[in-house]
């Protein structure tokens, strides 16, 4: 799994370095705008991603026949999601020229919205083919669809960025395109695997597509927790974003530079959490709490390692690392914003030990079921730091550094209470085991 997200992370690390050599102002356009299009349909991302957690404990509990139905259900929620999330196109062109971003982004960034928005139920149906087969343990398939999407991705991208074999230089357009094409490629990957022997088949006969009351609704009341957590957190990172972006040319560009890098610091970490709840389920549906807690620890020995070479990484050569995103030659945005780039990225370097602990405990307490909590916690969390960020940039008038300083200082605090939740033991107990025992059907 973290194979498979590191592969996400260099899909969206391209498309951005390529088009950063078209000028700052389209890579903050496609920074912004494909935020808002990944934003729009995290409450769905969130919902279907639970299914990971469903499977692996039906398939704990040997009830092998309901991890197909669990998926039937997903795929059932990412084909009616997939035409409201198209309502938003139109809403996001009447939202954006509202919100104070530079002017000369504007067009570039409602055209990369729009069409990575038109494409969003491919990233749906991924999550639920991916979430069948990581709730299984058999991560090698998501990992094999992952790097098919990077094949098409990278040179797709270019091709189309900058009009080679003969044809024409789409920019943006481009990147948004070779994207999609991208996903589509991955989600055919995933469904044939799900189709064939070796995958919905080998647990036995298929049972019949359609809605199966008690899963659906299983999988909405523990999965809506965990979609609206994850829609209200983008809100507020896209309220952090927004308020960086309004302070400036020099903050806009190097916040995007800033942001660049950290998500290459975090994303391959949501694979740890997707191991570690598939694992955690698995495992309490078997109810085999010692396996449980190796997990945990396992866990946090990967995120931990992966998260050192980030902090090195971050702390010793920042101006390396942002120099890759230099245009040749390059624009006066990003000579202005790079100084400042290179300082919020040595403040990152602190809170990488303290993401590692945020997803391998997040992960953990949603393999037992206990998506409410987590819910509460993130999203207090995330609306504090976008408060606190807006009450230091517009109310005290503040510098972005200070600001993102202040940032950083907070979010180092929130693994600590997931921390203690985990360690009180309350999952134990929790009614998710209640699937362990014999269900009618």
């Amino acid at each position: 799994m973290v194979v498979s997200l590191s592969c996400d992370t260099l899909m969206m690390f391209t498309d951005r370095w390529f088009v950063s050599r078209l000028g700052s102002f389209a890579m903050n356009a496609i920074f912004v705008g494909g935020l808002a299009a990944f934003a729009s349909q995290t409450f769905f991302t969130g919902l279907i991603g639970y299914s990971t957690a469903l499977v692996a404990q039906e398939y704990g509990a040997g009830r092998k026949d309901r991890c197909v139905l669990t998926a039937y259900q997903s795929l059932l929620i990412a084909v009616c999601a997939w035409p409201l999330l198209l309502l938003l196109i139109p809403l996001g062109r009447a939202i954006f020229p509202r919100l104070g971003f530079p002017a000369s982004q504007l067009p570039d960034q409602l055209r990369y919205f729009s069409l990575l928005t038109l494409g969003s139920g491919l990233g749906l149906l991924r999550g639920a083919f991916s979430g069948f087969f990581s709730g299984m343990g058999r991560t090698r398939v998501v990992m094999i669809a992952s790097l098919t999407s990077v094949l098409f991705n990278v040179p797709l991208v270019y091709v189309l960025v900058f009009g080679k074999l003969g044809l024409p230089a789409l920019g943006v357009t481009g990147a948004a395109l070779g994207t999609l094409t991208a996903s589509a490629a991955g989600v055919l990957v995933l469904a044939l695997a799900f189709l064939s022997k070796h995958g919905a088949r080998s647990l036995g006969q298929l049972p019949r597509f359609g809605i199966d009351r008690t899963l659906m609704r299983e999988l909405v009341q523990k999965g809506a927790p965990s979609g609206l957590e994850f829609l209200l957190n983008m809100l507020a990172f896209q309220l952090m974003v927004l308020l960086l972006q309004r302070q400036g040319e020099a903050s806009a560009t190097a916040a995007t530079l800033m942001f660049n890098w950290d998500m290459v610091s975090f994303i391959p970490l949501i694979g740890v959490e997707i191991g570690v709840t598939s694992m955690v389920g698995r495992y309490l549906g078997a109810r085999n709490f010692a396996a449980v807690r190796r997990s945990v620890r396992s866990g946090l020995k990967i995120s931990g390692a992966f998260s050192a070479f980030v902090f090195v990484a971050f702390l010793a050569c920042p101006g390396v690392l942002v120099d890759v995103f230099r245009g040749h030659p390059p624009t006066a945005a990003f000579l202005a914003g790079r100084p400042l780039a290179i300082d919020m990225l040595r403040l990152a370097s602190i809170y990488v030990g303290s993401e590692a602990l945020l997803m391998v405990f997040v992960g953990a307490l949603r393999g037992v079921g206990d998506t409410f909590f987590t819910m509460l916690a993130s999203n207090g969390l995330h609306w504090i730091l976008a408060l606190t960020l807006w009450i230091t940039l517009e109310l005290m008038h503040q510098t972005t550094l200070v600001g993102w300083g202040v940032v950083v200082g907070i979010f180092m605090l929130f693994p600590l209470v997931l921390m203690l939740r985990w360690r009180q033991g309350r999952w134990r107990h929790a009614s998710v085991l209640a699937l362990a025992e014999p269900v009618a059907h």
